[in-house]
């Protein structure tokens, strides 16, 4: 009985440093987040425009060229600081941007905008969290690259950089219109 009092927190350790070496040693990255919408279509969800004056949209809106879904809220640090690349992308015109505005309260999402800056094309209200969830999201911002055909084909989690912009997204981008083109 004695020994294996003194077994078990060995077995306890021996577990806890397997369970952080097996990453390590695949040299798998602990930030990259699987998502099960990537090579899938959109979900089908029609959302509400955060605007009175303006459309919502829905998956049918995401066919025909690639476009841009940011997730975002004003009360979200990350957001405020990745909005200025959504505004370059928006001014470049390369992709389409769209917004979902996830969990936020409508007066201070639009004063928020009045502030920074529109960059969005189209942008909804996800209120109740309902679309995110749909979408995966593990929270903001999270950015999502659609194809022609309304499929996922990149997510990036995180707030985007010119780094990220530059290194992956404008890749995709590029190889989508190539196929797109044969």
């Amino acid at each position: 009985m004695a020994k294996t009092i003194f077994v078990f927190p060995f077995l306890i350790f021996f577990g806890v440093i397997t369970y952080f070496t097996i990453p390590i040693l695949k040299k798998s990255d602990p930030k990259l987040l699987p998502s099960a919408l990537v090579d899938k279509d959109v979900p089908e969800r029609k959302l509400p425009s955060l605007f009175k004056n303006k459309r919502g949209f829905d998956h049918e809106d995401l066919m025909g060229t690639e476009t841009l879904i940011n997730f975002f809220s004003s009360w979200c640090g990350p957001c405020r600081v990745e909005h200025d690349i959504l505004m370059k992308i928006s001014e470049g015109k390369t992709v389409r941007l769209f917004g979902i505005n996830y969990k936020d309260q409508t007066q201070a999402a639009i004063r928020w905008l009045q502030e920074l800056g529109d960059p969005f094309e189209r942008i909804v209200a996800d209120k109740d969290g309902r679309a995110a969830i749909d979408w995966g999201v593990y929270g903001v911002p999270e950015t999502y690259l659609i194809d022609k055909e309304g499929k996922v084909r990149y997510r990036h989690v995180g707030p985007l950089t010119e780094r990220v912009l530059k290194e992956k997204l404008m890749p995709i981008i590029q190889l989508l219109r190539n196929n797109k083109d044969e």
